[in-house]
């Protein structure tokens, strides 16, 4: 018995041992294109994360229903090699450069958010792999002179002036301004241009706050600006902190006959968590499931990749979902019209990309940065989002509340 166990077990080792030499070999390898997405899926930034987590998925599934990626009369398979940073910016720019230098990745999905993507670009450049970030908007990291980053979200200023000039449109009597920023890369500098853009259109910030990242008590801000008493209240951060900020106004006292925020109100689980607190707050977004765009990626419409996310997650997609998926459908359609892996070759096919995917038109400035998209302005009713503009999908109008 003890013999035959012993002959058995020789044979499981050999039998591991073949297998391990056939994952080594180096023509399998080639068939395989890996994509490092360094997320934080855990910490308070992990519901950003797993967002883009899902977006990725659905890409890669997708790209592997109709065949793999081919290229170079070659089909690759994907591999999507994930690592969690809770939450943490250094801890991004450690598993980037792991991903590259030890997992051996092709190319690079952004971490979330524009400070992190900053960080972890002057990897991708140091190394010459292309990065698509999904959740980046900020233009200091636009502005280093790199070639090998490229982002899915127009700059912070084209989700400040068109919610500006709309509601001067629709009310001149609103004068006055209330506004608190996380004090982060892309939520400060999207509130700085939001500053901008309503002074531009002849109003008078009255009050402006900055909290710290991690803050869970904004008491003190919001009772000096419920002081201020503005016609406009206006919340930078993530979802985390929009809900507490939301809430801690409801607490306070804090009324404004508008209320803005970026960018929690565009994902589902704003509205889900506050309930009749998240009715008539405006917002912003790169993306919104009402568009529709017939498009030459592997989803080939906005209403296939619609009909696709119901199926696999349910509900919609919201931007960062959707600019996560488009990241996937860019890289396929750059390495399809190189016709190879090979990382200079891609990166010169993103940055000539100028074509039409689900996601919307795709064209790159020399910065790396999209050119190509107008990000809706909409408004929350009954639960749902209702585009105020652009016209062409405008589905309701403006409404005020009561102080």
């Amino acid at each position: 018995m003890i013999s035959r166990c012993l002959s058995r077990m020789i044979a499981v080792s050999i039998a591991a041992a073949g297998a391990t030499a056939l994952l080594s070999i180096p023509a399998a390898a080639q068939d395989v294109i890996k994509v490092g997405a360094p997320l934080p899926l855990t910490g308070p930034l992990a519901p950003e994360g797993l967002k883009q987590k899902r977006g990725y998925d659905l890409w890669a599934e997708a790209a592997a229903a109709k065949g793999g990626i081919r290229a170079g009369g070659k089909t690759y398979k994907i591999e999507i090699v994930y690592t969690d940073y809770a939450s943490n910016t250094p801890r991004a720019v450690q598993a980037a450069e792991r991903m590259i230098t030890e997992d051996k990745v092709n190319f690079l999905f952004a971490p979330f958010g524009s400070g992190a993507t900053k960080a972890a670009s002057a990897i991708s450049e140091k190394y010459a792999v292309p990065m698509l970030a999904p959740t980046a908007s900020s233009a200091e990291i636009f502005d280093q002179g790199y070639k090998y980053i490229f982002a899915t979200l127009t700059g912070n200023s084209s989700v400040s002036v068109p919610i500006a000039k709309l509601v001067h449109e629709k009310n001149k009597d609103l004068k006055r301004v209330a506004i608190l920023a996380r004090n982060d890369l892309f939520p400060l500098a999207v509130a700085q241009e939001f500053e901008k853009a309503v002074k531009a259109e002849g109003m008078e910030v009255v009050a402006s706050e900055r909290y710290a990242i991690g803050a869970m008590d904004h008491s003190a801000a919001i009772t000096q600006m419920r002081g201020a008493r503005p016609d406009w209240f206006y919340a930078s951060g993530y979802i985390n902190d929009l809900i507490l900020i939301r809430r801690q106004m409801n607490d306070l006292g804090l009324k404004a006959p508008l209320i803005t925020m970026l960018a929690g109100p565009a994902y589902q689980e704003f509205t889900q968590t506050l309930g009749p607190l998240a009715e008539d707050i405006t917002s912003m977004s790169w993306w919104h499931p009402a568009v529709r765009y017939k498009g030459e990626d592997v989803f080939g419409s906005t209403e296939a990749f619609n009909a696709a996310w119901a199926k696999k997650y349910g509900g919609e997609a919201d931007y960062v979902e959707a600019g996560s998926a488009a990241c996937g459908a860019i890289l396929q359609m750059a390495i399809e019209a190189a016709g190879a892996i090979d990382p200079k070759k891609v990166r010169d096919a993103i940055s000539a990309t100028d074509a039409e995917t689900f996601y919307g038109h795709v064209k790159f400035g020399a910065d790396g940065q999209i050119t190509s998209l107008q990000p809706p302005v909409f408004q929350l009713v009954g639960g749902n989002p209702v585009i105020l503009w652009p016209a062409a999908i405008k589905q309701g109008e403006l409404r005020f509340m009561s102080r």
